[in-house]
């Protein structure tokens, strides 16, 4: 089944703004340990930077996949299913495949 546009952006927004609050939570505990100390007013802005990119990279990868996805099967599709050995564009009359 295909995803429509629509729920590839309520997941990527629910995916999205569940990381912002893991995001600030890992800056607030994590910024200090390199020596950057930022109130927690910035890392909310700079959570919501990142935020605002990460939301724009997962809505476009997902529908860079999903375009994907719907191309591969008939690109994918085998033509025919030799009787002997079930593989692929093999002609009925000839020899089965050795395997050594």
């Amino acid at each position: 089944m295909k995803q429509s546009r629509w729920m590839s952006l309520v997941e990527a927004v629910t995916n999205v703004l569940v990381g912002y609050g893991v995001a600030v939570a890992t800056q607030w505990a994590v910024f200090p340990l390199f020596g950057l100390h930022a109130t927690l007013q910035q890392n909310l802005v700079i959570g919501l930077i990142f935020t605002a990119v990460s939301l724009v990279r997962s809505y476009l990868l997902r529908r860079a996949f999903e375009a994907w996805r719907v191309k591969a099967p008939a690109a994918a599709a085998p033509t025919a299913l030799c009787h002997r050995c079930s593989t692929t564009d093999v002609p009925q009359n000839s020899p089965a495949p050795s395997f050594r």
